[in-house]
């Protein structure tokens, strides 16, 4: 009967849910962050708080960087506000004035750090965050672009038509990959 059976471990068991409970990472100072916002989390019960929790488990590569100057364009008209986001925060040299700005970020690299104090801003980690805003009140989240890797356009097949992913090559020459699928003249042309 149904009641007897079990669970069958030899195929697989039960299915586990994908998402991560904690970092992959060994990083002491990533886990005392996980460790305060799990408690903001349980105990404030604001959205904001399980969003930073979630990201804090997240892998590097869904981490993506945001530039100083992105940072600027998304603070357009938010004075006051915080921006903050779960990552890393870079220089950008075709910026030429950078604004003040506050931001929260849990890597920042020394040269956008620089401008932003220069700029009469402030660059603060989320330890200093959970003091100021525990709820995340009066602050913008921002994540980077996952798919502006390099790596994302050689996703997909290279090679059939219509598909414009672009081929893993040895070199951009004149004798490489430069036949079918590259002219009319040779089948076609993407």
């Amino acid at each position: 009967t149904f009641g007897e059976m079990g669970i069958d471990l030899v195929a697989g068991g039960r299915v586990k849910k994908g998402h991560r409970t904690e970092p992959a990472s060994q990083d002491v100072y990533i886990r005392l962050l996980v460790k305060l916002y799990r408690f903001l989390a349980r105990r404030t019960g604001s959205r904001f708080n399980e969003i930073i929790l979630a990201r804090l488990f997240m892998s590097r590569i869904n981490r993506a960087p945001l530039s100083i100057s992105a940072i600027s364009r998304h603070m357009k008209g938010k004075e006051g506000k915080t921006a903050v986001l779960v990552g890393t925060v870079t220089d950008d040299v075709r910026m030429f004035d950078v604004p003040k700005m506050s931001i929260c970020c849990l890597r920042i690299t020394e040269a956008a750090r620089a401008r932003v104090v220069k700029a009469g801003g402030e660059v603060m980690t989320f330890d200093e965050l959970a003091l100021r805003a525990p709820t995340g009140k009066n602050t913008v989240l921002l994540r980077g672009k996952r798919n502006a890797r390099e790596a994302v356009r050689h996703f997909g097949a290279a090679g059939v038509p219509g598909s414009h992913v672009k081929p893993y090559v040895r070199s951009k020459g004149r004798k490489f990959e430069r036949a079918r699928g590259r002219r009319q003249s040779r089948g076609y042309k993407n």
